[in-house]
């Protein structure tokens, strides 16, 4: 029987054996509770330090400025929470999101208006992008939050975050991005993208599940949805996750210096899936426009002359 060839990274990836080594450390002789005062807690928190550090790294960001979570959506839900529950009793206002955003926003802006909160849902082209006019025209005297994912968990589109991120903030309103499906596979430098808070997950880059993290750029100040013990700065209570949190840096740092070289693997990857496809299903389209409009590890493949549903793959 051939070996099985996985494809649905956009899902979840395997974990980097490397990370898995890292690991090992927190899981055996770096036991200690990194609240504890004595060596072995000492030891733990040195293992989140650096691991913040090569998080941080990964985006451009400082390590106070990274707040580990137990996943990517716990941090989608840290940020929209967060700043509307920091309102404190005021008149809630307005928050705006696109039309095509995953769960962890759509569910959490659900919840918002059930609560109180106005939104707006942006609509896209046929490539799944955000109009940045379409979003001048929404922002209103009360908005408080836009929210735009960085790549759709679909289909692959990226979005123009760093023109979006610029018409929120010369509106006053803060602005969040999804980048759980672009962390670590499209550059994003918070020092040049004017992003106030970024979420992102370690089993999308080769790191384990379990934890997540949302930067939250310096200033910006939100309420917390976990009580407890202080941790990660006040935002979310509970012993932390040290080996997962270790994973989640070695494979931040790896992502960092492997980028720009796995996105060219990954078009070549591409073109090689395509043409090997179009002899055996003749008709196949990589359909060029939307592959524009994507980042370099999905493609949706399109077959003239009868309806089917679009093939999403993911090469990791």
């Amino acid at each position: 029987m051939p070996d099985r060839i996985y494809f649905d990274h956009s899902a979840t990836t395997p974990i980097d054996p490397r990370v898995a080594f890292a690991m090992t450390l927190p899981n055996g002789e770096c036991y200690g509770n990194p609240s504890s005062l004595h060596s072995e807690g000492r030891q733990a928190r040195d293992l989140i330090n650096r691991a913040r550090a090569q998080v941080a790294g990964l985006i451009g960001a400082t390590p106070a400025e990274i707040v580990f979570t137990a996943s990517g959506t716990e941090a989608d839900n840290l940020a929209l929470l967060g700043v509307f529950r920091f309102a404190n009793g005021d008149r809630l206002g307005h928050m705006i999101t696109s039309s095509i955003e995953h769960p962890a926003i759509t569910e959490t802006c659900r919840f918002l208006e059930q609560n109180g909160v106005q939104a707006t849902y942006l609509p896209v082209d046929e490539h799944g992008v955000v109009d940045p006019d379409d979003l001048a025209k929404a922002l209103r005297p009360d908005t408080r939050l836009v929210s735009i994912m960085a790549a759709n968990n679909v289909v692959g589109t990226l979005q123009p975050i760093a023109e979006l991120a610029r018409i929120a903030k010369e509106h006053g309103a803060l602005f969040h991005t999804d980048a759980v499906q672009s962390a670590g596979k499209v550059p994003l430098d918070v020092g040049q993208v004017p992003v106030d808070m970024v979420s992102m997950s370690a089993h999308k880059l080769h790191g384990p599940k379990g934890i997540g993290a949302l930067y939250i750029r310096s200033g910006v100040h939100l309420q917390p949805l976990v009580f407890g013990g202080g941790q990660e700065h006040g935002l979310r209570s509970a012993t932390e996750n040290v080996a997962g949190i270790v994973g989640f840096g070695a494979a931040a740092q790896l992502a960092a210096s492997d980028m720009t070289d796995e996105a060219v693997r990954l078009v070549q990857l591409r073109y090689r899936l395509l043409a090997g496809l179009q002899e055996v299903l003749p008709g196949l389209s990589d359909w060029p426009s939307f592959q524009a409009a994507s980042g370099p590890s999905l493609s949706r493949v399109c077959r003239s002359g009868g309806r089917i549903d679009p093939v999403v793959v993911e090469f990791g």
